[in-house]
């Protein structure tokens, strides 16, 4: 059986092409709202003066809360219903923005945003961890790579909204109406949910224990190994971005709205290329691909110039969502329905862990250093590798495996 190929059971057949749609809503809106929260926590801080180690300092307490977050998530994925789980998490994030709204007109409190990192990255990670366990099931009409393409496109579509709506609301009105329009965007997150029709819970069979078992082996350790690399230059973006338009291309909010859009629009292209490409491509050598071209475009961000630079970042969104959504793919495919949850939990620690490393060096460094040496730098460590990928890759990881949903 092909592994891209989804096969339905008789009770994954009664989600309806309806109940598909109110999910793409409901990621949709989630995606505005998540997107938008990080872009305007982060700009707040540079241009209030703390630069990108505080960036640097606000995404590590992300990265912890979603560290101890992500194999929680992924174990309660497993056990319990995920639409409830991925309602639950959405309610919080909108009593969260709204009560950041309210919060900051009376005070302009920086200490609000460290408290609410946590309060979100743990949320976003149940959020997230829930929703994408179940695109095999609310996706069952179409293959696995069509049905994430699907998501994955919604999904930075919502992103490319948050920067173009955020960096506008940043530059033309005080920070409580951007906090108060993601409020808006996960209450409808969370109504969209609620049409989606309940999964079947996941059950540990008797019969089959096996498939309730989590098994790390070696192409689960690659697949998290890529992964991770790929976790890490996004996450740089968001980082080390809002230094780079501020401090060496004296750009304003609108100017970082646009670089976050390029990213973004990039991201939508690098999901729609990956049904064509996997078609021609193992997906293996398409990682080790995708992980050298982001290396050498994140070296040249050091020399380029505007309007390049927005160039160079919208092939970054290429390549970023593009091995993602194989790494979805993969992982879909591979692992059994009732581990997944814990599967992607791994699989994302693994890259939080790598991004905490980075955060960390960027605090440290970040006063001494300009933004594009810090993008060389990683380039360099990205480049060096993919190489050890390359040579340490597992045979298996290229072979089609069926699909175990």
């Amino acid at each position: 059986m092909h592994p891209l190929v989804s096969v339905a059971s008789p009770g994954l057949e009664r989600q309806g092409p309806r109940s598909f749609n109110w999910f793409l809503a409901s990621i949709f809106a989630s995606a505005v709202g998540r997107n938008a929260y990080q872009i305007a926590c982060a700009w707040i801080l540079v241009v209030s003066g703390h630069g990108s180690p505080a960036v640097a300092a606000f995404f590590a307490i992300v990265s912890i809360a979603e560290l101890i977050a992500s194999p929680i998530a992924g174990w309660m994925s497993d056990r319990y219903d995920r639409r409830v789980l991925y309602v639950t998490a959405d309610t919080v994030r909108f009593a969260g923005a709204s009560a950041f709204a309210v919060m900051l007109i009376k005070n302009d409190s920086h200490w609000a945003i460290w408290l609410s990192a946590i309060l979100f990255a743990t949320a976003d990670r149940i959020a997230l961890t829930t929703s994408q366990c179940m695109i095999p099931s609310v996706g069952i009409r179409f293959s696995l790579a069509t049905a994430n393409s699907i998501v994955f496109f919604l999904m930075q579509s919502g992103s490319l909204c948050a920067a173009s709506l955020t960096g506008f609301l940043l530059h033309a009105s005080p920070p409580t109406n951007t906090f108060a329009a993601m409020g808006v965007a996960f209450a409808l997150s969370t109504f969209c949910m609620l049409f989606v029709r309940q999964e079947q819970a996941p059950q540990h069979s008797l019969a089959e224990p096996t498939r309730s078992r989590l098994h790390v082996d070696v192409r689960l350790v690659f697949l998290g190994a890529v992964y991770a690399f790929l976790y890490t230059g996004g996450m740089l973006v968001s980082v080390v971005g809002p230094s780079f338009v501020f401090e060496e291309l004296r750009g304003n909010a609108i100017d970082f709205g646009r670089l976050e859009s390029a990213w973004s629009a990039g991201s939508i292209l690098g999901v729609l290329l990956l049904i064509p490409l996997i078609r021609t491509a193992k997906i293996c050598v398409l990682q080790r691909v995708i992980l050298a071209l982001t290396a050498l475009f994140f070296a040249l961000l050091k020399v380029l110039d505007l309007p390049f630079i927005f160039v160079a970042f919208a092939i970054l969104g290429v390549l970023y969502n593009l091995g993602r959504v194989g790494v979805e793919v993969m992982l879909q495919s591979t692992v059994p329905a009732p581990a997944l949850g814990r599967a992607k939990g791994v699989v994302h620690c693994v890259g939080v862990l790598l991004g905490l490393i980075l955060f960390g060096i960027i605090a440290a460094v970040a006063d001494d250093i300009p933004p594009s040496a810090i993008f060389l730098t990683f380039a360099v460590t990205l480049a060096a590798g993919t190489i050890v990928l390359g040579i340490c890759r597992p045979r298996a990881q290229c072979k089609p495996a069926g699909n175990q949903d």
